[in-house]
């Protein structure tokens, strides 16, 4: 049997789809039939084929119409195209919407044989990857990234759940996390891993550049325009783009994204004709976008079209399990100045590493370990090794004693100072960290500052 991969005939005229089925059941398959455009996606559903055999005319919807709403959801059904005469461009329409291939009627049973013999081999290795993948997140590992934690664990899973489709991704953490790493690990595991991979930091480009950059310009649509530009996005056609920062964009200029991403067209600045785009978009923040959303600074409904999956990213102070093989991993990765082979950090060193707060996450420690093996005489790395600011720190710990006698008021207080002091000062992280929301802790603040307008919050 041809591993019971599972097809699915979408065919209205009753004697061809009989003659097929019993046809492909033959050569080891499983077969189910749809006679027409709607069934067939219902089927997609419960019977969810591996692959399907869509003929283009069908009742209530054609073929065109049933890989235009598989595309809307996502969904990557590896699809062998059956036209009749005259049908050749709907059938290159097809093509471009992802059909793998296209056959003319009377189809030839040994080609058609073929081509379900090479999908069903391709679908055996790619299920075979998908299974290694699996097995590489749980020893902490998943293309370049790198944890055993659970937080990380998660991550990956997260990944290779939401890669394989074309929905859009926002990517959430403090700078430092990985999230630019997280989407083109995401790029590199999807079906558009052979189209290029951009990214765009919407904070670093000037606000009377940024439509340009992300759109592109005709000659002459504004001083020193002397001749075309594609932008980020036709730069990025049948691949991935990062919208990096997306927080920041002007809400003028995401009115405009808005368009694009409802359209898959664009038109250059200064230009007059519109351009097909066929690109995923993933954005990353971190920023709160909930907060923006209520203070005007950001679009709620590009907000629910960005957002059709998201990735939070924890910080390292939230993994600190993972310290060990992030700096294993740094010490294979960096080069080593002339002369020197540093092996490792010693054991106290590395608990000061873990102890930290880390501020900067993931860059910070990289940026930490390339100073280590810059100063340090090996062959493993001290706590003499490490910048000064992390040297004062060492001793102070991520817990606290209370005294007996004060009150619950003042413990309060104090635990709340303390997480503050201990996040480096980032109030949502220490809202997440104490289990309350970021609103009531600016309410306890700005009570303790009633009391005590001295005290600096």
């Amino acid at each position: 049997m041809a591993n019971e991969k599972r097809i699915l005939v979408a065919e209205d005229d009753l004697a061809t789809s009989q003659a097929w089925s019993e046809l492909i059941a033959a050569w080891g398959f499983r077969v189910e039939i749809a006679e027409d455009g709607k069934r067939a996606l219902e089927l997609i559903e419960s019977y969810q084929p591996h692959i399907l055999l869509l003929d283009l005319r069908l009742p209530q919807k054609d073929g065109i119409q049933v890989l235009s709403e598989l595309r809307e959801k996502g969904l990557h059904i590896p699809t062998i195209m059956i036209s009749g005469e005259g049908e050749i461009p709907d059938a290159v329409q097809a093509i471009k919407l992802g059909a793998y291939d296209y056959l003319r009627k009377p189809v030839d049973p040994s080609h058609l044989r073929l081509l379900l013999n090479n999908l069903s081999t391709h679908l055996t290795v790619s299920e075979e990857n998908q299974r290694l993948r699996r097995r590489l997140i749980n020893a902490g590992q998943l293309g370049p990234m790198i944890g055993q934690s659970l937080a990380m664990r998660r991550v990956m899973s997260l990944i290779e759940q939401v890669a394989p489709s074309s929905a859009s991704v926002i990517i959430i953490g403090e700078s430092g996390t990985g999230k630019e790493l997280v989407a083109r690990t995401i790029h590199e595991l999807s079906p558009r891993r052979n189209g290029p991979y951009v990214a765009i930091n919407c904070a670093a480009m000037p606000e009377t550049l940024m439509e340009s950059e992300l759109f592109g310009h005709e000659r002459g649509a504004f001083t020193g325009a002397d001749r075309r530009r594609e932008g980020c996005f036709e730069l990025a056609n049948g691949g991935s783009l990062l919208l990096d920062e997306i927080g920041e964009m002007k809400p003028e200029l995401q009115a405009k994204l808005l368009r694009v991403l409802e359209e898959s067209k664009l038109r250059r600045l200064g230009g007059s004709t519109e351009v097909a785009v066929d690109v995923r978009v993933m954005a990353a923040t971190n920023r709160n976008l909930d907060a923006s959303i209520k203070e005007g600074r950001f679009r709620e409904d590009l907000y629910y079209r960005l957002n059709v999956f998201a990735i939070e990213l924890p910080a390292l102070c939230e993994r600190a399990d993972d310290i060990p093989a992030l700096v294993d991993h740094f010490l294979r990765e960096l080069k080593q100045p002339e002369g020197k082979n540093i092996t490792g950090v010693d054991a106290e060193c590395l608990e000061v590493l873990k102890s930290y707060r880390w501020p900067g996450n993931v860059r910070q420690l990289r940026n930490v370990i390339e100073r280590a093996l810059i100063v340090s005489r090996g062959p493993l790395i001290t706590v003499a090794d490490l910048p000064p600011e992390m040297k004062r720190s060492t001793g102070s710990s991520s817990s606290f004693e209370l005294r007996l006698g004060i009150s619950l008021d003042e413990a309060e207080r104090e635990l709340i100072m303390r997480t503050i002091e201990y996040t480096g000062g980032n109030k949502s992280r220490a809202a997440e960290v104490l289990g309350i929301s970021l609103k009531t802790l600016y309410n306890r603040l700005e009570r303790y500052q009633g009391k005590d307008a001295q005290e600096p919050l």
